[in-house]
């Protein structure tokens, strides 16, 4: 009743999705919401009416019972949707992500030495849903959701943030506040349509009465019974209910008994009702509250202390009364009685229930995860064996993609006040929980777990290692190297003394300031460059070798043959895979980065391309797959393949902004970004991504991919703003030489800055560049070389320039950088004054995705000599 504007919208939404313009339609569910009663479920079951003929539909309900079950709606909604498919089919619409997403629907026991990464199981279910509605294209599908405030948050969540698909998202919900309230709120602000519900006006009240009592019901009793429902349409009916059970007349006289009857349909009134039933009614109806939703008749009986004939009899007495619907799950006939009978049950009592609940559903094999819902009901007794049971409940839910459910279950586990020893595992625990989702969650619990003593070596290095990661991965880069480094100070000799030695070089040489940065790199050299890579430890120290080596421009042989000596075959050894957690992704990510910028592009490509694939089949796609994006999107820009080079990196900070704002991975991807923007001559989207970005000072703590200061240098001479790209270079010049960091590749300060005072002070042009050529020389890659003989012929008398671009185009040519090649080319063809040659350097441009090299190249002026030459 007077719910046909509602119905329209809805109708509307329905037609447009049967016409194929969801999918291009931006915008997120149609929400509709309403104060408990005011018949929210009625309306979705008209909707589900007029759009079954059409659609197919999927229905799932909030429960206050379960808000705290991960994934409970999502259940709900999408496992019918996959009943009775054989697995070799399941398997294929869930894709590579089956072994981390099906556990999320109960479909596959939860591997629990795993921790999935949210956002991963999200994107699983996304891929499922978009292979789903595929199939039914011809009928696609429409999700109802009924009581949306009391959906679990990881469905709320996933709800919320589902992408554009063919299909429709209908909400229905209470005003929220809190989490719930949040996620509803940003599910709103997506929708296509947000409808709230009104209280029914008299006259529809009034044809209500009339439709149950009969025509003759008097107007003093309709309006008797619009006042004191206050036009609920659920109190209405239930009131209604009452007044036929009871004969009542529905005359003016009778308006008293309507106050009376309406206060037995809510709050203390109905609980009086339940408690008229007798006791067997009163304790399966609390049974059941406790229980939950989805309960079995016989565990509620059971947890009731009912005999199967007595449960029996109590359930026919409770369905007579209108309290328990006729279903074959024990079901109120709404949640406001369930909250009512819940709440009226003695705090003892209650207690006492959950207890033998959670006893209860363990039995029942339904996992510990399932009985956690119990226990954290229950006031802490300094019970150890309670602490263990919430314990493996957390690993159940990391499994699944849970995080949040996991620290619940472990707070509530250190509220039992365990012993110290125990304590400090539930405390790594905790932070291990968070690491994929919050690293100043991870480091807070972490080193709260290493101030206490029961932590084994293992452990204790295990946690310090995940908290430098922490602290590295939230740009915390120098007080990780120094977690490391106390640490490794007071381990001895061993496996964990060797990681954590290497992990503290690691985390010396991702800094971006070092006190002795030359004399570490002569340590580290001492220690590694001799280590045949006989062991995981060694591999590490060998990776982290290369990486210094090639930031500091050592021989490019040296560097590839550490590399080779680090991950042998081309592949991480089994421990230092990318998704291993022992040694961490940054082990091989560093190799494969040494392996780009020294022209052995095909390794690193390889080595990210089996990176991205890895994260993407154990469902991280938080950091962990930005960074991949990223590091996959350097292989593309040294080859100068800058289009594909841009777009992974759009993607990589899209995937980065999920999980946080301005931490490393945003600085590595912003400053490759904005280096390829420059080298496709789209200089202002350069600039953009910079302000969005907030690239610049201050930098952050880590060392950025390529050097941070000199493609800022590079974008202000690229703007015009040649003093202050000047000032910028030379910062960044005072820096890297400090740290003793010479690769011109990486950071090619030196030859952008001889650019910069080429006009204005040659001489010291001249110097720079000659110096970026000894730089290049020592490192000997071909890039490296080209670049700089490209620089010096700038500076050089005619002849010797037109000789030097001659060697330059020859080595870039040899080399896998197209775009630099393309460079070169076009210098050395406007040195010959060749049309050809500057024509083919235009198409190879072209063929990079960059502009004319003209805009890009810095030829110099002409000389009186040779008028062309650049």
């Amino acid at each position: 009743m007077e719910r046909d504007a509602e119905l329209d919208v809805a109708a509307r939404a329905v037609t447009a999705l049967r016409a194929g313009r969801a999918p291009r339609t931006p915008g997120g569910p149609l929400v509709y919401r309403a104060d408990a009663g005011l018949g929210k479920t009625a309306l979705l079951q008209a909707v589900h009416r007029a759009a079954a003929d059409r659609c197919t539909v999927w229905t799932a309900r909030g429960s206050e019972a379960a808000s705290c079950v991960p994934f409970h709606v999502v259940r709900q909604l999408l496992r019918p949707a996959l009943a009775g498919l054989p697995e070799g089919e399941a398997r294929t619409l869930f894709g590579e992500r089956y072994e981390t997403t099906a556990p999320a629907l109960g479909l596959l026991a939860p591997p629990t030495a795993v921790h999935a990464d949210p956002r991963g199981v999200r994107d699983g279910l996304d891929r499922l849903v978009a292979r789903l509605a595929a199939r039914l294209h011809h009928r696609p599908p429409v999700l109802l959701v009924d009581d949306a405030h009391w959906a679990d948050a990881e469905s709320l969540a996933w709800l919320a943030e589902l992408p554009p698909l063919p299909l429709l998202v209908v909400l229905a919900h209470r005003p929220a506040t809190g989490p719930a309230g949040a996620l509803l709120d940003r599910a709103a602000d997506r929708a296509g349509s947000r409808v709230t519900l009104r209280a029914l006006a008299r006259d529809s009240v009034a044809a209500l009465v009339r439709g149950a009592l009969g025509d003759h019901a008097e107007d003093a009793f309709c309006r008797a019974v619009w006042r004191v429902t206050r036009g609920n349409p659920y109190e209405t009916v239930e009131l209604l209910a009452r007044a036929r059970a009871r004969a009542l007349a529905p005359a003016a006289r009778s308006a008293a008994q309507v106050r009376e009857l309406a206060a037995t349909g809510r709050g203390s009134g109905l609980v009086a009702r339940l408690e008229g039933l007798g006791s067997g009614p009163t304790r399966l109806a609390r049974a059941a509250a406790v229980l939950g939703p989805d309960v079995r008749h016989d565990l509620a009986v059971a947890l009731a202390d009912l005999t199967p004939g007595e449960g029996e009899h109590c359930l026919r007495r409770l369905r007579e009364a209108r309290i328990v619907t006729d279903g074959e799950l024990l079901e109120f006939v709404h949640p406001l009685i369930g909250s009512a009978v819940y709440r009226s049950v003695p705090a003892g009592t209650r207690t006492a229930l959950h207890t033998r609940a959670a006893h209860a559903v363990s039995r029942a094999g339904l996992g510990a995860a399932a009985a956690s819902r119990h226990l954290l009901q229950i006031p802490p007794d300094d019970d150890q064996g309670v602490v263990e049971q919430l314990r493996q409940a957390a690993r159940e839910h990391l499994a699944v993609g849970a995080p949040d459910a996991a620290r619940r279950c472990l707070e509530r586990a250190l509220a039992e006040r365990p012993g110290p020893r125990t304590r400090a595992r539930v405390l790594y625990e905790l932070g291990c929980a968070a690491l994929l989702t919050s690293p100043p969650t991870t480091v807070r619990h972490l080193r709260a777990a290493l101030e206490l003593p029961g932590l084994d070596a293992t452990l204790r290095t295990d946690a310090t290692c995940r908290l430098a990661q922490a602290l590295a991965h939230n740009d915390q880069v120098p007080e990780a190297a120094e977690a490391v480094a106390r640490e490794a100070a007071r381990t001895p000799h061993g496996p964990d003394g060797a990681r954590l030695r290497a992990a503290r070089f690691m985390y010396a040489c991702f800094r971006a300031a070092e006190d002795d940065g030359p004399a570490r790199s002569r340590r580290l050299a001492d220690l590694a460059d001799h280590l045949p890579g006989r062991d995981n430890a060694e591999r590490a120290l060998l990776s982290v070798r290369a990486f210094d080596a090639m930031l500091r421009g050592e021989d490019a042989d040296l560097v590839g043959d550490l590399c080779d000596r680090a991950v042998p075959g081309g592949r991480p050894a089994r421990g230092l895979g990318w998704t291993d957690t022992e040694w961490g992704f940054e082990t091989p990510a560093m190799v494969g980065i040494a392996y780009a910028y020294t022209d052995r592009l095909d390794r690193a490509e390889a080595l990210f391309t089996e990176a991205v694939r890895a994260f993407e089949i154990s469902g991280w796609s938080g950091a962990h797959l930005a960074f991949a994006h990223t590091f996959l999107a350097l292989v593309q820009r040294r080859r100068g393949n800058l289009v594909e080079a841009e777009e992974l990196l759009r993607e990589s900070l899209r995937l980065a902004d999920r999980v946080g704002t301005r931490l490393p991975v945003h600085w590595n991807a912003a400053c490759m970004l904005i280096e390829t923007l420059i080298a496709r001559g789209k200089v202002a989207e350069a600039r953009a991504a910079a302000d969005t970005h907030a690239f610049g000072p201050p930098w952050t703590s880590a060392t950025i991919l390529p050097d941070g200061r000199s493609v800022l240098g590079r974008l202000l001479l690229a703007e015009g703003r040649t003093r202050e790209a000047v000032a910028e270079l030379e910062r960044a010049g005072r820096a890297l030489t400090a740290r003793g960091r010479h690769n011109g590749v990486w950071a090619p300060w030196a030859t952008d800055l001889a650019r910069a005072v080429a006009a204005t002070d040659p001489e010291r042009g001249r110097r720079l560049a000659a110096r970026a050529r000894r730089d290049a020389e020592r490192h000997g890659t071909r890039t490296a070389i080209g670049e700089a003989l490209r620089c010096e012929a700038r500076f050089a008398d005619p002849p010797e320039a037109l000789a030097l671009l001659a060697r330059a185009t020859e080595q870039l040519a040899a080399s896998p950088s197209r775009y630099e090649h393309a460079l070169a080319r076009f210098d050395y063809g406007h040195a010959l004054a060749c049309p050809a040659t500057l024509t083919s350097a235009a198409t190879l441009a072209a063929n990079c995705g960059a502009a004319t090299p003209a805009t890009t190249a810095h030829p110099a002026p002409p000389t009186r000599s040779a008028p062309g030459v650049g």
